[in-house]
This record gives C-alpha cells, sequence and structure tokens, in this order.
C-alpha cells in the first residue's frame, strides 16, 4: 500500500485502490468511517490505507458493508479483534455477513465462465488475496437508526461522513448504497461500477450476470441510485466518475 493507492476524490473522502478492489474511508476531524473492507488478503493494507491518512485504525468509529461478498468484509474481523471496530449492513445483510446463507459466485460458476476475456486471470489474483477463503463478520448488525423509524427510511447515519444508506438489493438481498450529502457522492458498492477484470469496458456499468445473485433485481437496483443527488460515483470497482449519477445509470443500462 503506497500513498499513491490513496487518492481523496472529494472533501474528507478518500478512495483506497486496492488493486481490484476498493475501500473507502469518510473524514469528519480525527474520526473516520470505513466503507467496505476489502479481500482477507488487503487486511493489512486497510489499516495501512488508514494510517497513510495520519490516522489509527482506532480512529474508525465503524465499518459500513454495502454486502457481505468475501472482496468486501476481508478486513472487519481483524479490525473489530484488535480495535472493536463494529460492523452494519443493512438488515437483509446481516445474516449473510455472518455466513448463515451464502449468496456469492462459486468456484464452479467461475470455472463455467474461465473461457471469458479476464475471467482466469481475476480469479487466479482473488484467489491471492483470499477470495475463497471462509471468511465471515459474526459481530455484524444491521445499521443503527438514526431517529424513530427503521432502516431504510431512519435517514443519515450518526456517522462520519453522515452517509445514508440507499437499498439497491439484487448483487446480494441486503446491497445497499451509500450517499454522502456533503460531497455530493454515491458509494455504489457492486451494484454500479465503473470497470473489473472481467469486463472489456471502462465507464459505467452491471458486473457480469454470474456475479449477482438475482441479476434482474440488481438492473432494477439501479432506479434508486439514478433518483440520487449526487454527481460523484465511487464503486467498489473501477475509477470513481463524475457526472450526475443519472446519467451513469442511463449508460450502464445501455
Amino acid at each position: 500500500m503506497q500513498r499513491s493507492d490513496v487518492q481523496q476524490v472529494a472533501d474528507d473522502v478518500f478512495r483506497v485502490d486496492g488493486g481490484i478492489v476498493n475501500w473507502y474511508l469518510l473524514r469528519d476531524g480525527r474520526d473516520l468511517t470505513l466503507v467496505d473492507a476489502g479481500y482477507p488478503g488487503n487486511a493489512a493494507d486497510v489499516e495501512a490505507s488508514i494510517r497513510l491518512l495520519g490516522h489509527q485504525p482506532g480512529d474508525v468509529r465503524a465499518l459500513l458493508i454495502t454486502h457481505a461478498h468475501a472482496d468486501h468484509i476481508g478486513a472487519a474481523v481483524p479490525l473489530h479483534a484488535g480495535h472493536g471496530t463494529p460492523a452494519y449492513c443493512s438488515p437483509a445483510e446481516v445474516a449473510h455477513a455472518r455466513r448463515e446463507h451464502l449468496q456469492q459466485v462459486t468456484p464452479v460458476q467461475v470455472l463455467a465462465n474461465a473461457w471469458r476475456p479476464g475471467v482466469l486471470p481475476w480469479a487466479l489474483h482473488a484467489v491471492r488475496l483470499g477470495g475463497t477463503r471462509p471468511v465471515a463478520v459474526p459481530h455484524a448488525l444491521p445499521f443503527p437508526a438514526a431517529g424513530p423509524q427503521p432502516f431504510p427510511s431512519a435517514g443519515a447515519l450518526d456517522l462520519p461522513g453522515q452517509p445514508l444508506p440507499v437499498p439497491t438489493p439484487g448483487h446480494t438481498d441486503g446491497h445497499s448504497a451509500f450517499l454522502v450529502p456533503g460531497a455530493g457522492a454515491v458509494l455504489t458498492g457492486d451494484g454500479l461500477v465503473t470497470g473489473h477484470p472481467t469486463s472489456r469496458r471502462t465507464g459505467p456499468q452491471l458486473l457480469p450476470g454470474f456475479f449477482s445473485h438475482d441479476r434482474t433485481a440488481t438492473a432494477a437496483a439501479l432506479q434508486p441510485l439514478a433518483e440520487l443527488d449526487a454527481d460523484l460515483v465511487l464503486p467498489g470497482h473501477g475509477e470513481p466518475w463524475r457526472g450526475p449519477v443519472a446519467d451513469a445509470v442511463a449508460t450502464a443500462r445501455g
């Protein structure tokens, strides 16, 4: 992990390039929110990215999980064990994060798609980063209520960056995006990406269909993103994309 891997993309919003997956840090003074946590093999990189901002891992008030695939929860347990960092996700994603069930592409599905350009090199890289290790977040909890109503109507979370969870189910049943109103940014997880090693395209797009638990719902979940007031798309995979998020959605729909 180098300083160049940590990119400020808006005031107090930082993208970290973990190689084949991104995670994000939202800053408020000395406090941070971490959004997603890389592969298991990225755990040391996650902590290093925090230190590269001049912070300590103990400054992270919470980990927010867009969805509980192995490439987004890798540092969750080390952060909790070492620093007591809580982890939150959509109520519909909690059981998945705790691995009471699994909604993730299987090795058999990957092998069936190995003929596609980029799939085999991506798979080998993912395996090196621990993508096939058993990984869970047994301490995962639903988003804490910020008001009298439960998610999804409770509003912004009382965490650095004031992130607002946006339900975008499909990639997994409890997939969520996060709107950061003060930055005009939306962290889209895997519901809308701008690139991936298995894609020959760059720019707003959906991941190849075999990655999603429910392909139809994944496409439908673009609509709540299109309705957001944001002009910076920060995906789980790919580069930041600047422009109205509605335009990004239109491009992804093709």
